[in-house]
């Protein structure tokens, strides 16, 4: 079950990802040149709306068709989408990740359907009219049918959200977020949720709230520096890396192995991010674009005008909070990662000593030199970039030249890959992604012992 909510998070942040560089560009405009902007020009203000209405929702719309049946895909799913946005007078965002990919599926079931029963000369004739054909009429069906639909959900979240800002209940968001988070679920709840909402709200106000929801560092900050003070092992010694590349690189999930360590955490997280979120609301702040990567930097930059006060204070009592409760879990409810390293070693030559074999995964063989690695993650965009860099840098010492390492989403591993890196909750998906990889799962992104395994067995294979 939690792989296949995985997989459909990923499935809807996976549209807006690849975007999140538009993202920015609208809420820069935004935030510089809106009426209580920091540079209020009306000129420029002229393409806020245009952005948010059209270019966004048709962006998503293309990666999401993309996704299901390529350019082609891509293509009418942008063209069927003008139906829901031409058909609504709020922005799409949602309607563009229903429609989008629908359409996309339409055509490649009408594109088997036509499989080798177009005459020779006659395919580009096909393949064009085919989508203008049939993109024209699901651009029909969208406006009249889908688009009343979508605005129904919307009135119906919107009305939602306001109970829950109205009664103060907002800080409860947490209590779903922070674990849904550890499940490596951040991305589907920033971008497939909340970042449709904010941008909306964003359209009646000017900011939104709800891009601090999900991206405020301060709660895994706060565990992080409790594995600095009282934490054990390997996890203390790799704590204060993680938390400079966590609060200023935005990486939350280099934070997720320390909590699944020890799940008890998830009350300090949840605390320190209700106790932001509080603050945050009691205070009016919001940001104006969505934060990606959830760096303490990139919510300067898409702050609302004179909010920052507000934004720092909401950031630092979230880390405070969830420093202080993780504080007494860890020291006396805290384990030793290098016990349980010990102890995985001693399982491993246990069955190594009875003739048990390990699993699949962990010793898929590899054929021939090694020449292409992947080191991957939910977004193919956060930690696995970073993993990507240190293991570079690693292979660089050891003297091992000719490996290429790259990062890419875990649902979507390159074929050629032959040697693939990810977290151990991500391993059932990156043996499904690619099936003939030999994989090495990790729990801790900078100090893994798993990397130096690895070194040792490139050099025998690649001598």
């Amino acid at each position: 079950m939690k792989e296949k909510v995985q997989v459909f998070g990923r499935f809807l942040s996976g549209m807006v990802m690849p975007n999140i560089g538009a993202f920015i560009a609208w809420g820069l405009i935004t935030a510089l040149f809106m009426k209580t902007g920091w540079l209020p020009n009306d000129k420029f203000a002229l393409m806020i709306q245009p952005m948010s209405m059209m270019l966004l929702p048709l962006l998503i719309a293309y990666t999401g068709g993309s996704v299901v049946a390529g350019q082609r895909g891509g293509i009418i799913g942008a063209i069927a989408t003008m139906g829901v946005i031409v058909g609504s007078d709020v922005p799409m965002f949602i309607g563009a990740m229903v429609v989008g990919p629908l359409s996309a599926w339409i055509l490649k079931k009408f594109d088997k359907f036509m499989e080798n029963k177009v005459k020779a000369g006659f395919e580009m004739l096909v393949n064009n009219f085919s989508i203008g054909i049939i993109g024209a009429i699901l651009a029909l069906l969208a406006m009249v049918g889908i688009t009343p639909l979508i605005s129904a959900l919307n009135n119906v979240m919107a009305a939602g959200v306001g109970f829950f800002v109205d009664h103060s209940l907002l800080p409860l968001a947490s209590v779903f977020i922070e674990p849904a988070k550890v499940l490596f679920l951040n991305n589907a709840i920033n971008h497939g949720i909340l970042s449709p909402l904010g941008i909306q709200q964003v359209e009646e106000t000017g900011k939104s709230i709800f891009f601090l929801l999900e991206a405020n560092p301060g709660p895994g900050l706060g565990i992080l520096l409790a594995y600095c003070l009282v934490g054990k092992g390997t996890a203390k010694s790799s704590a204060p890396g993680a938390a400079i590349i966590h609060f200023f690189g935005g990486i939350h999930e280099i934070f997720f192995p320390y909590i699944l360590m020890n799940p008890l955490l998830l009350v300090a997280t949840i605390a320190g991010g209700a106790s932001g979120i509080f603050i945050f609301n009691m205070l009016g702040v919001g940001l104006t674009a969505p934060a990606s990567p959830g760096s303490i930097i990139a919510l300067l930059m898409m702050a609302e005008r004179h909010s920052y006060f507000g934004l720092i204070l909401g950031v630092v009592v979230a880390t405070v909070v969830s420093f202080v409760i993780a504080l007494p879990i860890l020291k006396f409810m805290g384990k030793d990662a290098s016990l349980e390293e010990a102890q995985q070693e001693k399982d491993r030559m246990k069955r190594k000593s009875k003739g048990i074999a390990e699993p699949a995964a962990a010793t898929a063989a590899v054929t021939g030199k090694v020449k292409k690695i992947a080191f991957a993650c939910d977004a193919g965009m956060g930690s696995s970039a970073m993993g990507a860099t240190v293991l570079k840098k690693k292979l660089a010492a050891a003297g091992l030249e000719g490996i290429e390492v790259i990062h890419t989403p875990v649902s979507s591993i390159p074929a050629d890959v032959q040697v693939v890196v990810t977290h151990q909750d991500l391993g059932e998906r990156a043996a499904h992604s690619n099936p003939n990889a030999k994989l090495v799962l990790i729990t801790n992104f900078l100090a893994a012992p798993e990397y130096d395994i690895l070194i040792q067995e490139l050099a025998e294979i690649n001598k």
